[in-house]
């Protein structure tokens, strides 16, 4: 009796599906991918980075979070059971490293959508020096730092708000952009030839030096796993249900894709790629507003939406990891005391110090940058190679998992597949892929660009090696 009501209380296989949907995905990956390849020629490469990458990334988080079902740290507490605590400290670092350029693109990204949802367009705003914006950008980053310390949980409730939101927008805009036709037919609507070389990439220095913004927008779904074992019957549904989120990923970016290349053309997005990356979102929704006759209504609407999302986000990115890394079970034998202090409202603030001199030293640094139009496009290449870095650990949990299967499953877990050279080829392939990606996406012509790019994910590398050192010879003073 009481297992059929635990059944009953399960989730099907489309609500977990559904819920991945809204965490993966988002409105700016669609655009992303249409002005960095090319409008439709992306549409092969989604098509291909979900097969080979994205479905078989899903299925091991799957496996991992149905084996690990009771573990808290995620990622951290797979490597912890797998390879041991000083390994697990150098993921939980690696998560929490790869939010000190997301941090810093949060300030940026909620500034402009603020002069979109005041002024309608950031013609003045980018018209300020950058050092203007930098310092406004500084001064924001800031007072979020300072909310954080305090810790104010509304901010929690404001980003499920915005973010349900912009997911029902982005949904709405695809929806409404292929009713504008029959509804406006006459408002100057892009053909789009169907000719096959118009949906294949040119596979060049800039289709390569790219694909780390692919597989960046795919990644996330690791957020997922605690949900695996809520599931009626995860070994046959888990499947299904990332089958599900991966046909609900392509057809939005395929159908995401088409409905864009109807505003835009390439060419001109191309001769003004800076101008796209940092305002693709608002102009899309700003043009569909115009197509149904309310003007800017839509794009005012997403811009505050979007408000709401970069500054919440920026507050949880701020606290979140933080306390991950900090509160984990291996901080104390590997993170120096300090960085473990407290304050009365149960914010770790030295670790808020030192997010304070990381992100806040990149917002400075990039003040050197021709204009705001340059940094934001900056910090959209530069998350994509550090952010996906976070994405090797699982697949390194991966295949220490499966070559300790006889130790951790124990036939009624998940098992993505039976065939254990089919399991290590795909743990090998995840991470050769992850790799060379961010290693491709360093490449810049703009030589300081190159260098941040490089320089950024190796200072980070070498802090996480140091505080363990710092730890050890505080250790050995104390003894």
């Amino acid at each position: 009796m009481k297992t059929s009501q635990e059944n009953s209380k399960k989730m099907m296989w489309p609500t977990l599906a559904t819920m991945a949907f809204s965490i993966v995905w988002g409105f700016g990956n669609v655009v992303n991918g249409f002005i960095y390849f090319d409008g439709t020629k992306v549409i092969l490469s989604w098509i291909i980075i979900f097969l080979l990458f994205f479905i078989p990334y899903a299925l091991m988080v799957g496996e991992l979070g149905s084996v690990f079902q009771n573990s808290e740290g995620g990622v951290s507490s797979w490597i912890n059971a797998t390879i041991g605590p000083k390994w697990a400290y150098y993921a939980g670092w690696t998560f929490w490293a790869v939010h000190v350029v997301y941090i810093s693109s949060k300030g940026t990204g909620g500034l402009r959508g603020m002069s979109w949802g005041i002024f309608g367009n950031t013609t003045w705003y980018d018209s300020l020096p950058t050092t203007c914006t930098q310092l406004a950008t500084l001064a924001v980053f800031l007072f979020f730092c300072w909310v954080a310390s305090r810790g104010v949980p509304v901010i929690k409730t404001l980003s499920t708000i915005a973010g349900s939101s912009m997911f029902i927008m982005s949904i709405l805009f695809i929806i409404m952009m292929y009713a504008a036709p029959m509804i406006n037919p006459h408002a100057g609507f892009n053909s789009i030839s169907w000719n096959w070389k118009n949906f294949v990439p040119d596979f060049n220095l800039k289709y390569f030096t790219s694909l780390s913004i692919l597989v960046f927008a795919v990644g996330g779904a690791e957020k997922i796993s605690p949900y695996v074992n809520k599931l009626k019957d995860p070994s046959r549904n888990f499947p299904k249900s990332m089958l599900g989120l991966a046909a609900m990923v392509m057809i939005s970016a395929i159908l995401g894709t088409i409905a864009l290349a109807m505003m835009f053309d390439p060419k001109v997005v191309n001769a003004n790629l800076n101008e796209y990356i940092s305002n693709g979102p608002y102009m899309a929704f700003d043009k569909l507003g115009q197509y149904y006759g309310v003007g800017g209504l839509f794009m005012y609407i997403y811009a505050w939406c979007n408000v709401i999302g970069q500054f919440s986000a920026l507050v949880i990115s701020i606290d979140a990891p933080l306390r991950i890394l900090l509160g984990s079970k291996e901080a104390k034998d590997y993170i120096p005391k300090k960085l473990l202090k407290v304050n009365k409202h149960g914010a770790y603030i030295n670790g808020i110090w030192m997010i304070v001199c990381l992100s806040g030293g990149l917002i400075v640094l990039q003040a050197i940058m021709p204009n705001a139009q340059a940094v934001m496009a900056q910090l959209v290449k530069l998350n994509s190679i550090v952010m996906p870095m976070r994405y090797l650990w699982v697949f390194i949990a991966y295949i220490a998992l499966r070559k300790q299967a006889a130790k951790f499953h124990n036939g009624q877990n998940y098992e993505m597949t039976k065939h254990q050279w089919l399991a290590y080829t795909l743990g090998v392939w995840g991470l050769i892929v992850t790799v060379a990606c961010c290693l491709m996406g360093m490449y810049s012509d703009d030589p300081f660009t190159l260098c941040l790019n490089i320089a950024t994910p190796i200072v980070l590398f070498l802090l996480g090696m140091i505080l363990p050192t710092i730890k050890h010879h505080q250790d050995a003073k104390e003894q």
